[in-house]
């Protein structure tokens, strides 16, 4: 990649390697460190920095005592920069995927409710149906999906329902309910429903690294709380069995908690209107999506079923 682009009749000779020590710099905040991340000696490092702000015409960094900072030109560098990278590495990693006799990876993100149960059975399906389609799949919280769908770093996302949907095309998909799931002989066992502030301050039992907890921990901040997890596991059964023993209370995807059935636990709906949740399938243009991100986003979209 010898020439990125022009201004003014200068050519731009940002390379890859340009872009990647710009990022590292300003992720360690100094050139010392940034150089010494990439293998670099300072000297080299600082004189690629000032042909970079030489070439745009314009100041990428300041520098002081403590390290450097991002100007407004470095700032919009940033953003991209990491698009550019993202893209490269989504490009080699297609290719690599002939050599392998794959014709092609679709990268989707799904929060905790998309994955518990809506994706897996038209995932199995689409998957038979393109033998030749492999799909990369990541839990994130939908904040982050729709920033990585923004940013070009997924074609598709499963995310509910939030004001930054504005920027992407969306389909609702499915309904998600949470549940507070808790002992048959818990205070909160008899009731039909309940309100999160009224267990927000019982001790939990919480899934590890998931997109809910990330959610949840975001509700309980807007009350001024915040949720404590006794523990936290990664498989719901061992959630249920110490949920069963009174350790404390979990919320999950009901159709999560249903499964736990034949333990005998009280499961009750939050009637918060935020826990009612529609998941939608989000991207940054349908009509533009590669050919076998277009078949996963059909296969996703029909029909409109809620969960459960």
């Amino acid at each position: 990649m010898e020439e990125f682009g022009q201004t003014e009749g200068k050519a731009l000779r940002f390379d890859l390697t340009d872009m990647r020590l710009f990022l590292t710099v300003v992720e360690q905040g100094s050139l010392t460190k940034g150089a010494e991340n990439m293998n670099l000696a300072l000297a080299s490092v600082s004189e690629r920095i000032s042909g970079m702000e030489s070439a745009l015409g314009a100041q990428l960094l300041e520098r002081n005592r403590r390290g450097v900072t991002t100007t407004a030109a470095g700032d919009a560098l940033i953003r991209h920069a990491r698009l550019i990278l993202d893209q490269v590495e989504q490009m080699r990693g297609e290719l690599r995927t002939y050599g392998a006799g794959l014709k092609g990876r679709i990268r989707l993100l799904s929060n905790t409710a998309g994955l518990a149960a809506f994706l897996p059975p038209r995932l199995r399906r689409f998957l038979v149906a393109y033998p030749d389609l492999s799909i990369d799949l990541y839990e994130r919280p939908s904040t982050e999906i729709v920033r990585a769908i923004l940013e070009g770093r997924a074609d598709l996302g499963v995310v509910t329902y939030m004001a930054d949907l504005a920027a992407l095309q969306t389909r609702v998909i499915a309904q998600d309910q949470l549940v507070v799931v808790a002992s048959e002989t818990h205070r909160i066992s008899d009731q039909q429903s309940i309100a999160f502030a009224d267990v927000v301050g019982e001790p939990f039992v919480g899934l590890a690294d998931t997109a809910l907890e990330a959610y949840l921990g975001e509700r309980a901040a807007r009350l001024g709380r915040q949720i404590y997890y006794r523990i936290q596991l990664r498989r719901i059964e061992y959630i249920a069995m110490l949920v069963e023993s009174g350790v404390g209370i979990a919320i999950l995807p009901e159709v999560s908690a249903k499964e736990l059935g034949h333990l005998g636990l009280a499961i009750v709906p939050l009637q918060d209107r935020w826990a009612l949740r529609q998941l939608h399938l989000c991207a940054r243009d349908f009509s533009a999506l590669t050919p076998h991100a277009g078949l996963l986003a059909q296969q996703l979209m029909e029909p409109k079923v809620a969960i459960p």
